[in-house]
């Protein structure tokens, strides 16, 4: 865990996020952790990305604020079930840590990598990027007041640079 991590949960704690839905992903660990840990969220694991597009409408529907953590493999998952996002003027925020960067192992994740920004903002979205540490708590801020105040969807990039390359092992 580094400081921007913990950073991190503590702005999204501030700006009244109450429900945190993911896919499992290495990247955003030390949110879903906190997310359990803290009785004031429910941390919600889905089978698939677009899930966490209607839970956060839903739990806008009911007064709750919601975050998506997906990786930039999901958002490919999502574009159909961000129509809903712009039909519905729904707020909406998601993190989306990125695969198939800066020194990335896996192939298959090049492709989505390279359309991610332009898929979202295709589909509406405002999309801010982090490549910096310093830069994590300043944008995720902003992102969220945008989303939650103004009734936008907004998605905010956590580059490969800032999360750190990862490392693929076999065990002999």
């Amino acid at each position: 865990m580094t400081a921007w991590q913990e950073s991190l949960f503590g702005v999204l704690k501030a700006n009244g996020v109450k429900l945190v839905s993911y896919v499992p992903d290495a990247g955003h660990a030390h949110l879903i952790a906190r997310a359990h840990q803290d009785e004031s969220m429910r941390a919600v694991a889905l089978t698939t990305e677009e899930e966490g597009v209607a839970l956060a409408c839903g739990a806008a529907l009911g007064g709750t604020r919601a975050v998506l953590l997906m990786q930039s493999s999901g958002v490919g998952n999502c574009i159909n079930m961000f129509s809903l996002l712009a039909s519905g003027r729904f707020p909406f925020l998601t993190l989306v840590t990125m695969r198939g960067e800066w020194g990335e192992f896996n192939p298959w994740q090049v492709p989505m990598s390279k359309a991610t920004q332009t898929v979202m903002e295709a589909m509406g979205l405002s999309v801010y990027r982090v490549d910096q540490a310093d830069a994590v708590v300043e944008t995720v801020d902003a992102a969220a007041r945008f989303a939650f105040e103004s009734d936008q969807a907004v998605a905010v990039l956590l580059s490969q640079r800032l999360i750190g390359r990862k490392q693929w092992t076999s065990e002999k």
